[in-house]
């Protein structure tokens, strides 16, 4: 099925007196295990960096497959929590959701020297609103066809929201939150807010289907409507709108565009696809065995170094 909703919260920094970029700053829905297909069928990839992570998937691509599986072999003993012996479901589901933390939080150091000017160890919203905003507070241009202005009183909003001790400056762990809230229990009502504002165009409360089909397709008059709107339209009817009154509120928009289950799904596809002899746990042979689902290799000899963890 094709969605056309994007994640839309973008950062673009080019310097001190930068220009954002002109996008809504919503998100629309929780950031994906992968951005990649998930076809078994032609390849593990999606597999891969729901399991590792992004960056240390690619990490594993350069390894060879003696390697790789030693570095899976530390993995799996990481996984097992209790020291069973076993991998279960629920330690699989944690280790992915580990994967992807990381990952944010690797996101997040990435892009923290470009906010902390004054390098104090927190990025306050004077700092973040003079990188990202810059050039627009210097010359404020009124016939723009971008609003600007709204587009900063959001992000300040959902700045205050993640700065919970109030001081408008934000830690690592603050920051994190206001550049992903849809991985942060506490910052789900402003993404839910966000979601509603942009696509609620008669102001009523609720998202109903036509509102739903417009903020994934405009047809221009005389197309031909693609094929997979009748599948959004059919999964609205039975699966958004959970109550059956033809418009989604607040809560039913929040299962929409933050589903729980992600990690959950991917541990039990893995757990299904690894586990040899169907006792809904995995050996460390198990899963060596199928080492080719959980992690890549693609050379033939060693040429890359991850973490001294391994």
């Amino acid at each position: 099925m094709i969605r056309l909703l994007l994640m839309c919260f973008v950062l673009c920094v080019v310097s001190g007196s930068s220009k954002p970029t002109e996008k809504k700053s919503r998100v629309h829905e929780e950031e994906p295990l992968s951005h990649l297909e998930h076809d078994d069928d032609k390849n593990h990839d999606y597999d891969h960096e729901a399991f590792l992570g992004e960056d240390q998937a690619k990490a594993f691509d350069q390894l060879t497959p003696e390697e790789s599986q030693r570095r899976l072999g530390i993995i799996v003993d990481k996984m097992d929590s209790n020291t069973d012996g076993f991998v279960s479901e629920e330690e699989l589901k944690d280790w992915i959701k580990k994967a992807q933390t990381k990952h944010i939080y690797d996101n997040v150091e990435h892009q923290w020297k470009d906010f902390d000017l004054n390098h104090d160890d927190v990025i306050s919203w004077e700092e973040y609103k003079n990188v990202t905003y810059g050039s627009y507070l210097e010359e404020p241009q009124a016939d723009s066809a971008f609003n600007y202005s709204h587009m900063m009183a959001r992000e300040e909003r959902r700045f205050r929201v993640a700065d919970r001790n109030g001081d408008l400056s934000a830690d690592k762990q603050e920051f994190a939150a206001f550049l992903h809230p849809e991985e942060h229990e506490y910052m789900k009502d402003s993404v839910v807010q966000e979601t509603m504002e942009d696509i609620d165009t008669n102001g009523d409360g609720f998202i109903d289907l036509k509102e739903y089909i417009g903020d994934m397709h405009t047809s221009e008059e005389g197309e031909e409507e693609p094929e997979w709107m009748e599948s959004e339209r059919q999964q609205f009817s039975e699966l958004r709108d959970k109550n059956k009154d033809g418009k989604m509120d607040r809560e039913e928009t929040l299962d929409w565009i933050l589903p729980s289950d992600n990690e959950h799904t991917e541990a039990k596809h893995l757990l299904e696809e690894a586990d040899a002899n169907q006792d809904q746990r995995l050996t460390k042979s198990e899963i060596l065995n199928k080492y080719d689902l959980f992690v890549g290799s693609q050379i033939t000899d060693f040429g890359y170094a991850l973490h001294d963890e391994f």
